[in-house]
């Protein structure tokens, strides 16, 4: 494939064979990956995870009936080629690799061709940070914090790193985490009077 619209055909030929009911088993072994995570946090993480999975799933059949691939003339992102090719080293083998393929094949559709992050916009990730769109831009607090995992999606995401906080940079949207981090950082830093 060399534009996002073949792209878009060939994942939508592969996907809509698949039913609701392989969403559903993916959405049941997500739930069961965050069983022992605090249930606020698990409950936030179900709905973003089920919410993200069934939506891309309607996009992507909605574009296919629409015919909205074939105006998508626009070239492929630098690194498609390297990221189909860490979804085939990772479906090779073992159990369950029909729905982890599928997986594979939402987030890809949902960075190559939506240009969207490859997680859903407002998840939570451990210190309170989300997946947020500031201005138009993506931001993930994990994007250069996942090399040690071999099948992140954080080297091929559209999301830039969520930027650290500075005096000139305050937080927009920020966790309570940050939003204090921040106020430390003024105050250790610029040494107010009064």
């Amino acid at each position: 494939m060399t534009t996002r619209g073949e792209l878009g055909q060939a994942i939508a030929a592969i996907i809509l064979p698949y039913s609701p009911r392989d969403l559903e088993l993916m959405r049941w072994n997500f739930s069961e990956a965050v069983r022992e995570i605090h249930p606020e946090l698990r409950k936030i993480l179900e709905e973003s995870i089920t919410g993200h999975l069934f939506g891309t799933y309607q996009a992507l059949r909605v574009m296919n009936q629409k015919g909205s691939f074939s105006s998508m003339e626009e070239p492929l992102a630098t690194g498609t080629g390297d990221f189909w090719k860490m979804v085939q080293a990772q479906c090779r083998a073992g159990n369950g690799v029909r729905l982890r393929f599928l997986k594979f094949l939402l987030a890809g559709f949902c960075m190559f061709v939506q240009k969207l992050p490859g997680h859903p916009i407002g998840m939570p990730f451990p210190g309170g940070d989300k997946v947020a769109v500031i201005d138009g831009v993506y931001y993930c607090p994990v994007r250069e914090k996942a090399n040690d995992v071999d099948a992140a999606l954080c080297p091929f995401c559209p999301a830039l790193q969520t930027p650290e906080i500075g005096y000139l940079n305050p937080p927009v949207n920020g966790s309570r985490n940050r939003k204090q981090e921040f106020i430390r950082n003024c105050y250790d830093h610029h040494h107010f009077n009064g």
